[in-house]
C-alpha cells in the first residue's frame, strides 16, 4: 500500500515502515534550550548513564569515558542530570546565558 507524501503518523498502516528515516546530525539544534548541563570531569565516575539516556546523543565519548557535552545537539532536556548518580552529581542544569 503506497503511503502519499507528507501522510501523518495515523495514515501510515500498521507494520508500516518508513523507508528514508531521517536523522538530526545535520542540524544545529542547540539553540532550543533555555538550559545547558555543564558535565564536571572531576565528579564524573564513568558510570554512562548520561550517554545511555541522552535522546539526542550529545554526550561525547572518547576512549569508553565520558568527554564532554555536544552543544550543538543537546537541547537542554536535562535528562543526563537527572540519571546521573546523586552522590556523584557531574552535570549541573544552568540558565543558557550564564
Amino acid at each position: 500500500m503506497p503511503i502519499k507524501a507528507g501522510a501523518g503518523w495515523k495514515e501510515i498502516p500498521w507494520g508500516g515502515v518508513i523507508p528514508q528515516g531521517g536523522t538530526a546530525r545535520a542540524f544545529n539544534v542547540g539553540g532550543w534550550r533555555s538550559e545547558k548541563p555543564v558535565w564536571n570531569r572531576e565528579k564524573c565516575i564513568n558510570c554512562m548513564m548520561c550517554w545511555l539516556y541522552c535522546p539526542d546523543m550529545a554526550i561525547m565519548v572518547e576512549d569508553g569515558k565520558v568527554a564532554g557535552v555536544d552543544y550543538d545537539h543537546c537541547k537542554g532536556c536535562g535528562i543526563c542530570s537527572s540519571v546521573c548518580p546523586p552522590r556523584v552529581k557531574a552535570f549541573e542544569m544552568v540558565p543558557e546565558h550564564e
